[in-house]
């Protein structure tokens, strides 16, 4: 095979990898826009989705379909139920101090991952795919359900951003961000938006995780890659940007995907590394932060 296909092929994979990783990111930039807290165990969120995800398209056995459809419903819903609780039993109680809740998103992503362990066991389980088709390139056939994953992680992050920027929940979620004792004197409750926020940035790393696991089996550790490669996107973006992090999410994505194929996953992750150290030496407040005013 000659160099052309080859770079289709790296293009093709790096695609899927920068919109998987755009959504995951995104839900950690939300939670720390708004939140201004470090959440650690994003990457777990993203790991008990993919987890979920088997569990419930095993309830359907014979029609992946149906059973995947039933996972991306109820995963990200069940999970968004855990972060909210979390936030209102934990965040909450310690005033959403940085460097406590620091500590505390360290100990629920040792609580999560060793109850998935416990009960979900440490092999890696494969999800069948709804869709079984492949889309034919001059040189190649292509998994068709990896670009209807690169589609539906798209449509997502549009609904985001309708959501944060066209509706009244979006506008309340802002006004927090911007000043959260305003937004209470004005009488937003600040403190359900805040679990409402930790909620939906855990569903957006859920949503991710169900979208991969037929691509990537679900397995109880698998969310380091995705909260490793999440903060880097969310640093080299910008804190709390979430335009940046789309932006950041897609180059390294790209990069990741192309690395990978002619290289190494592990190359491409020392020149992520890498490229946060510069960010973090020459434009320390990310790529895409916005001046302050």
């Amino acid at each position: 095979m000659s160099l052309g296909p080859h770079l289709l092929l790296a293009f093709l994979e790096g695609t899927v990898a920068a919109f998987v990783l755009a959504l995951t990111a995104l839900g950690l930039s939300l939670v720390f826009g708004v939140m201004r807290i470090v959440n650690v165990a994003h990457g777990e969120f993203f790991m008990l989705g993919a987890v979920l995800a088997y569990g419930f398209s095993s309830l359907v056995p014979g029609i992946p379909a149906l059973g995947f459809l039933l996972a991306l419903i109820l995963s990200p819903l069940v999970v968004g139920a855990i972060a909210w609780s979390a936030d209102r039993l934990v965040l909450a109680r310690l005033n959403y101090n940085p460097e406590a809740t620091i500590v505390a998103t360290i100990g629920m992503l040792y609580i999560i991952q060793q109850l998935v362990l416990t009960f979900y066991g440490p092999d890696a389980h494969p999800v069948e795919p709804p869709i079984s088709f492949r889309v034919l390139f001059p040189w190649f056939g292509y998994s068709g359900y990896k670009l209807v994953v690169v589609a539906a992680s798209a449509a997502l992050l549009l609904l985001t951003w309708f959501l944060l920027m066209r509706t009244r929940i979006g506008l309340v979620m802002r006004a927090t961000q911007f000043d959260r004792e305003t937004a209470q004197n004005f009488g937003i409750p600040v403190a359900h938006v805040y679990s409402m926020i930790f909620a939906l940035g855990a569903m957006l790393a859920a949503v991710a995780g169900v979208l991969i696991v037929p691509i990537q089996q679900a397995h109880y550790l698998m969310g380091l890659d995705p909260l490793l490669l999440s903060f880097i996107t969310v640093i080299v973006g910008g804190l709390g940007s979430l335009r940046g992090t789309v932006i950041a999410a897609i180059v390294i994505g790209l990069s990741d995907g192309m690395i990978s194929v002619f290289f190494s996953g592990t190359l491409s992750k020392i020149i992520a590394t890498l490229l946060v150290a510069l960010v973090l030496v020459f434009r320390p407040e990310g790529l895409f932060a916005r001046s302050a005013r």
